[in-house]
This record gives structure tokens, C-alpha cells and sequence, in this order.
């Protein structure tokens, strides 16, 4: 029989499997990837620019600690997070880092001083705005994060597509971009984009995932 410090062992060491299995920079990118929407081996491939053997090396090492799972569909394996438990650890793993590591608030705020030319809008205010048919807000990710899930109102113009899309934009109200949260940059570039065309454009710094916790709460 097991006593209780057996027992304390056996638990500690099934936790530190979750510890162990983030330990990768290039790990934490994936389910971050993959937090907004199934994708294939491929496209995490192009989207954090490793190699495809480094990328299925990587997720089987998340699946054997069971944060992500996979399936076939024709000749893509697609994977996906195992549910939304992940995002919610994600988003602490954010916020903790943010709070405790002054390397991380460095990173935020040269990230914000580089792009001084793009005003941001708060959840509450995009919300506001909205309601009032003074914005329109556009999510400017690829159309299969879209089609999975997206901020209510929202209309999907990718950020490859936005160019030629402009003109379906009317110009008497703001536009407001969105992508893959505060650390994402097809947000900034298609508020740039817009600006030089004559838009008055607006960046919001959060993601889906971010804007279901804002309306939960009211």
C-alpha cells in the first residue's frame, strides 16, 4: 500500500508532467496557435517556422501530457487543444509572467512603443461602439480561426485579403482590428493599412478567448 508520502510523490510528479511539457518556448507557441482554432501539422509549420519533423516532435510531447489531441482528415493530421481548461491555464501562464517577470513588461512596452501610431479601444468600449453602430469591428485572422470562433458582429477579412477589401469598408464610421491578442502584429498592420487609406482605425489587444471572459462577467 501506498503511504501519504508516496502518494504526495506519485501526484507531484504527475503535475510536474504539465511543467515539463511547456519547458519549450517553441511548445507554448503551439498551443497558443492552436487556442484559436484546430490547424494542421503544416500550418503550425509556416506559422512558427520550424521544420515539420520539430513541429510533430513538439505535439507529441503536449498530446503525451494531454493538453492537445489530433485527428486525421484525408491527408492532414489536425490538432487541437483538448479543451478549453488550456486556454484558461494559457492565460494565467500570461498574466503570472506579466506580473512577476520584469523581462516580460520590458518586451510588452517596447512592443507598445514601437507601434505609438495605433490606438488601441478597451472591450468595454468596442462594446459601446458596437451597440451604438459607431465601429465596425474586423478580425483580421485567417478565415478558419473565424469560422471556429469570433467576437460577436465581427466580419472576417484576413489580413492577406484586407488590401483588396478596403472599398467593402465604409469610411463614416470607425473600424476596429483584432487578431490573436497583444502580441500579435495583423491587428497593428491592418490598423496602419486602413489609417493610410483614409480610415479612422482602431486596434483592440485582445482575442476571442479574452472577449467571452469580458462578456461572462457582465
Amino acid at each position: 500500500m501506498y503511504n501519504e508520502r508516496n502518494l504526495k510523490d506519485l501526484l507531484y510528479q504527475e503535475f510536474a508532467r504539465i511543467g515539463k511539457s511547456i519547458s519549450s518556448p517553441k511548445r507554448i507557441e503551439l498551443l497558443d496557435l492552436l487556442s484559436h482554432g484546430p490547424k494542421t501539422v503544416e500550418a503550425l509549420t509556416i506559422a512558427t517556422t520550424m521544420s515539420v519533423a520539430n513541429v510533430s516532435q513538439h505535439l507529441q510531447t503536449l498530446s503525451n501530457s494531454k493538453l492537445v489531441k489530433s485527428k486525421k482528415k484525408g491527408n492532414y493530421v489536425i490538432y487541437e487543444l483538448v479543451d478549453v481548461g488550456v486556454i484558461e491555464f494559457l492565460n494565467s501562464l500570461r498574466t503570472l509572467s506579466e506580473n512577476q517577470l520584469v523581462e516580460v513588461q520590458k518586451i510588452k512596452q517596447e512592443f507598445m512603443n514601437s507601434h505609438l501610431d495605433v490606438n488601441g479601444v478597451s472591450l468595454e468600449e468596442l462594446k459601446e461602439k458596437m451597440e451604438s453602430g459607431e465601429a465596425i469591428l474586423i478580425d483580421v485572422r485567417p478565415i478558419e480561426e473565424f469560422n471556429e470562433s469570433h467576437i460577436p458582429g465581427a466580419v472576417s477579412m484576413p489580413i492577406k485579403e484586407l488590401a483588396e477589401k478596403l472599398a467593402s469598408l465604409p469610411k463614416n464610421c470607425e473600424v476596429v482590428a483584432y487578431c490573436r491578442g497583444c502580441y500579435c502584429l495583423m491587428a497593428v498592420e491592418a490598423v496602419q493599412l486602413l489609417n493610410s487609406h483614409g480610415y479612422n482605425a482602431f486596434r483592440l489587444d485582445k482575442d476571442v478567448n479574452e472577449w467571452n471572459q469580458f462578456a461572462d462577467s457582465k
